[in-house]
């Protein structure tokens, strides 16, 4: 704001500031931050190396404030900077509203969902036997503060929640299911599609077996939404029949129980190889019906900044490549 000037150099009363008066736009809290580490350190050279910066651009940040301020906050001795009361002053209500902003900051972005101490993370219910553990165990030993918090769900259902910021990334199949603009993609293995039989089933001797031979089965399905109902669809397609369908359940280990207990056979992914392995056996397709998923990490491009989502990124990439 520009001073009126009376004649002979009398400042105007008029042009004072008011109880209402604007804060200066020159008043900014990083420059603060710069007024205080001097403070803290008594020297300009220190203080720019705390800020990473040049003893220059300390001064000017210094100039600048008591410019917006309309007062003095140091004398010059010589090179030195000495501190009048007034930057005594400053000193103590600047680090009470940096802290105040900090806390500003920290609870706009809890209101928002955004929590430092928490991570939110969407899965497939697959990927719990193996994948899901070691990269938390991995997000848990570089950010041992982290709460994470694991849903598991459809590819479609997770892809919603993440764009909604009810979760900070999810592990999917990467398909046209999850493929957003808003979004980045990094894939970490990818998964053949298996005929998962009970044991006790005469193909379960087989190395590997022709799907159109089981054309008067019956088969169990995850409901729609699910990358492996969609997979398994592409498959009966390429084998020529409809299946008949018993039932369908909403997660995986459901539907490995009524394999295991003879409702009908089920085109699953190989990595719940583990899971019921006394009971159930994954069979390879004939090489006419085989179908991959390649299984990753899905998150919103306008969050790939943030520093726990970096670290799961991390494990990401320590997983690719060891898989």
């Amino acid at each position: 704001m520009r001073r009126k000037v009376a004649p002979y150099g009398i400042i105007d009363p008029t042009s004072l500031p008011g109880p209402n008066m604007l804060i200066d736009e020159e008043l900014t809290l990083k420059k603060l931050e710069t007024f205080l580490a001097f403070m803290r350190s008594g020297n300009l050279g220190r203080a720019a190396a705390e800020l990473s910066t040049s003893a220059v651009s300390v001064h000017r940040a210094i100039h600048s404030l008591e410019s917006a301020l309309r007062c003095p906050l140091f004398k010059h001795e010589g090179r030195q900077l000495i501190p009048l009361e007034s930057a005594y002053v400053l000193e103590k209500k600047a680090r009470q509203l940096i802290q105040d902003a900090e806390q500003m900051v920290r609870q706009t972005r809890e209101a928002a969902g955004f929590y430092a101490e928490r991570f939110r993370l969407g899965a497939l219910y697959s990927l719990t036997v193996k994948t899901v553990p070691k990269l938390v165990m991995g997000l848990k030993l570089r950010r041992s503060e982290l709460n994470i918090e694991l849903t598991l769900g459809s590819n479609v259902d997770l892809l919603q929640r993440l764009k909604n910021h009810e979760l900070e990334a999810i592990l999917v199949s990467l398909d046209e299911s999850v493929a957003d603009p808003a979004c980045e993609q990094l894939p970490l293995f990818s998964d053949d599609i298996f005929l998962a039989v009970p044991t006790d089933s005469p193909f379960a001797e087989q190395q590997e077996v022709d799907l159109a031979d089981l054309a008067d089965s019956t088969f169990i399905t995850l409901t729609q939404g699910f990358a492996t109902h969609r997979d398994g669809a592409r498959v009966f397609q390429q084998a020529g029949f409809e299946p008949k369908v018993a039932m369908q359940v909403n997660d995986i280990f459901t539907l490995l129980s009524m394999v295991s207990s003879g409702v009908g056979f089920a085109l699953l992914p190989g990595r719940i190889a583990a899971v019921y392995e006394n009971r159930v056996k994954l069979i390879a397709l004939q090489a006419r019906y085989r179908l991959q998923q390649h299984i990753g990490v899905v998150f919103l491009k306008a969050r790939e900044r943030e520093p726990n989502l970096l670290a799961l990124l991390a494990e990401c990439r320590m997983y690719s490549r060891e898989n």
